[in-house]
């Protein structure tokens, strides 16, 4: 398995990937993970260069920690995690199945070298799509040298893949578009943390204590700030709302817009805001409960692109949800027009309803915990890691074997015992 994240991180592919990798070594596959020492989010952190974490063989590379003050910053880390990657691949011998996901960018590009030198099949689990994300966030220039060379890149990694795991049926779409055959690709949405993320009354009731909030209608945004999901509506929201001092807003994560809201809450003196950084897994249903709406954003050039992964912990603890973002979604996908007491949704630039679906959510306190769980259920931990292990499985180093059907009845394991 390569990516550059991996526990005890705490961003959100090396969560998957640890539950993915933890569940396939309880099932008796030999399971080596290749990763970053650093961590990805502060990479002051450092973590052990060789450990086994519960039955994995997990190997961490040392990798520049220049951080992700500025875009040189930022691919100067990717390039070295890369380069530590490509020398440590030509050193391990061949794998039954090779797992590469998105972190950094094309990783899948040098597993498809290295299942094309050793032997092997790949599976491409497409947690965001790049080039295209890049793009659209204004980092390449569409139809630059560097923007073709990656898409060559891109291309190559799902031409080699025997299997390819796409989010939502955006992203599925947009890899058709690329030329990706339909028949290796299958829709499998992460799953939600409910084994460690659930309601808490008492976990929101001391994270409330700790920072201020025991008395305040709590708008928190959990997760990464980046401009995939861009919060300017929000954040004028929260400025207009200034004048209410029992409406709070908590942006809890990191990413490189994080440091901005900093700034503009210091700037324009905003005591309604609240940031703090990414709270570990342990953590987290404190911080999930101690909210009275959550809120999700997509860009609108995003979807498809990016996939909402936060929304599914945000279900666990089944709190009303505002979201930010284009009508068309994987997030606007998920309520019933019924549920809109619990499910309030606006474009981006549209403020004034921003404002007033906070200030109605506010008055009106809808619980929607009956509502969510039932969501909640379908995107549950023990509902899609077993399908993600049985369709890993499925790939039969003696010949090809048809992909599995999205149902769960359809998905069975076939074989154990392979080195993954």
């Amino acid at each position: 398995m390569l990516n550059q994240v991996f526990c005890p991180d705490v961003a959100s592919t090396g969560q998957h990937a640890s539950d993915l990798a933890a569940a396939l070594a309880a099932l008796g596959h030999r399971v080596t993970v290749v990763t970053s020492q650093r961590g990805y989010d502060n990479p002051r952190l450092r973590f052990p260069r060789r450990e086994v974490w519960r039955g994995v063989d997990v190997r961490r590379l040392p990798a520049t920690g220049f951080g992700k003050g500025a875009r040189w910053r930022r691919a100067a880390d990717f390039a070295s995690f890369c380069l530590g990657c490509s020398l440590r691949l030509l050193l391990l011998p061949r794998f039954d199945v090779v797992v590469a996901l998105t972190t950094p960018p094309l990783i899948a590009f040098l597993a498809a070298l290295f299942v094309r030198l050793k032997g092997g099949r790949l599976l491409y689990w497409v947690m965001d799509l790049n080039p295209d994300q890049a793009i659209a966030a204004g980092w390449l220039r569409e139809g630059s040298l560097p923007a073709r060379l990656l898409q060559a890149m891109l291309r190559y990694a799902l031409r080699s893949s025997a299997r390819i795991i796409v989010l939502d049926r955006f992203m599925h779409s947009r890899l058709l578009a690329k030329g990706a055959p339909a028949e290796k690709i299958l829709i499998l949405p992460p799953w939600s943390h409910d084994h460690a993320v659930r309601y808490s009354a008492e976990g929101r009731h001391a994270f409330r204590a700790t920072h201020g909030l025991a008395d305040k209608f709590v708008v928190m945004y959990s997760g990464n700030h980046s401009p995939c999901h861009p919060l300017d509506t929000v954040l004028e929201a929260a400025a207009r709302l200034a004048d209410r001092p029992e409406i709070h807003f908590c942006f809890v994560g990191g990413g490189t817009e994080q440091a901005r809201i900093r700034e503009l809450a210091a700037a324009r003196r905003m005591a309604n805001i609240t940031c703090l950084p990414y709270q570990p897994l342990e953590s987290l249903s404190a911080s999930l409960s101690a909210a009275d709406l959550h809120v999700a954003v997509m860009g609108d050039a995003f979807v498809g692109l990016v996939h909402p992964c936060k929304i599914y912990n945000v279900l666990a603890v089944g709190k009303p949800v505002l979201y930010v973002g284009p009508p068309e979604s994987h997030i606007a996908d998920l309520w019933p027009v019924a549920s809109s007491g619990c499910f309030f949704a606006a474009r981006h630039g549209e403020v004034d309803s921003v404002a007033r679906h906070i200030i109605e959510a506010s008055r009106t306190r809808p619980d929607p915990a009956a509502l969510h769980n039932e969501l909640a259920a379908s995107f549950s931990q023990d509902a899609l890691l077993d399908r993600m292990a049985a369709c890993l499985e499925s790939l039969d180093p003696g010949g090809a074997v048809p992909l599995p059907d999205s149902s769960p009845q359809a998905v069975q394991p076939i074989h154990r015992g392979h080195r993954l």
